[in-house]
């Protein structure tokens, strides 16, 4: 099988540029789609290209043969264009997704999971190759609380007690890196999850250990954390759908597999590994 070149769209944020890192790392022609100035390795072509505006991806799409998608908007609305687009040129596209999807109730919650569901309809629809990922929580997200452990020392946030198997963007990058290299997963949508269930306080007292100083979790409620995100500039629907969502993961928390390991050969990464992988993020 001759090496695809791959496009990575998403290439500036933690997962795509994971996958970015991975790919060229193992010698994949790699091209990363930008809307701006982005640094990459030497060796990583980048592209411009918007997903909000479908005919700009013909530069950054011509001769490519997989790509990887992350979707940046809440809604599907332009998605159909987007994955027709792909389909003119490439002939596999692998899809992240969300490990809500597959659950009884969908998390984390309706609004995320409505997209999602759709970008996934749309793309085992497309004629493409595909495959989906579906991740639990990623653990970057908790660089969210980066300025607040830099300044104070203290994470201030709701549900102390929710334990989740938040997963390194590295293990899903280096999934993604098989499912966009190898048939191995073609029309599979594995859950990826983390190695173990941790408590966002122990995510906190983790991150401390990882810095060399202490990081305490003070709990504060829902409602205090609805007006924090909104007051950082989420948007309301997306406020309204995760907090909730996240309350009923303390009585059903997310399930906890190996499937990383049995993809890749290599056990998930812990969330202590995480920490210290992204120490400088908070000191």
């Amino acid at each position: 099988m001759t090496q695809p070149r791959i496009l990575v769209t998403g290439a500036t944020g933690r997962v795509g540029g994971a996958v970015v890192t991975r790919l060229h790392a193992a010698g994949v022609p790699v091209r990363a789609l930008v809307r701006g100035e982005a640094d990459f390795p030497v060796g990583v072509q980048a592209v411009r290209g918007d997903l909000g505006d479908p005919p700009s991806l013909d530069t950054a799409l011509e001769g490519v043969d997989s790509v990887f998608l992350v979707w940046p908007f809440l809604s599907a609305e332009g998605a159909s264009d987007v994955i027709d687009a792909i389909g003119k040129r490439a002939r596999r596209v692998v899809y992240l997704s969300s490990a809500g999807v597959g659950s009884e109730e969908g998390e984390p919650g309706e609004a995320i999971t409505m997209f999602h569901t759709e970008l996934e309809r749309l793309v085992e629809a497309s004629g493409l190759e595909w495959t989906v990922l579906r991740p639990t929580g990623f653990a970057s997200n908790t660089l969210g609380w980066a300025q607040e452990v830099r300044t104070t020392g203290v994470v201030r946030a709701p549900l102390a007690g929710l334990a989740r198997p938040l997963i390194h963007e590295s293990d899903i990058a280096a999934v993604a890196a098989q499912a966009l290299t190898t048939d191995a997963l073609l029309g599979a949508r594995p859950l990826l999850t983390g190695r173990e269930l941790i408590t966002q306080e122990r995510q906190a007292e983790l991150i401390g250990e990882a810095i060399g100083r202490p990081v305490r979790f003070e709990e504060v409620t829902l409602d205090e954390a609805v007006e924090q995100m909104k007051a950082a500039g989420y948007p309301a629907e997306l406020v309204e759908a995760v907090l909730p969502a996240q309350a009923q993961m303390l009585h059903k928390p997310e399930p906890v597999n190996d499937e990383v390991e049995r993809i890749t050969g290599i056990p998930a990464r812990s969330f202590r590994e995480w920490a210290v992988d992204h120490a400088a993020d908070f000191r």
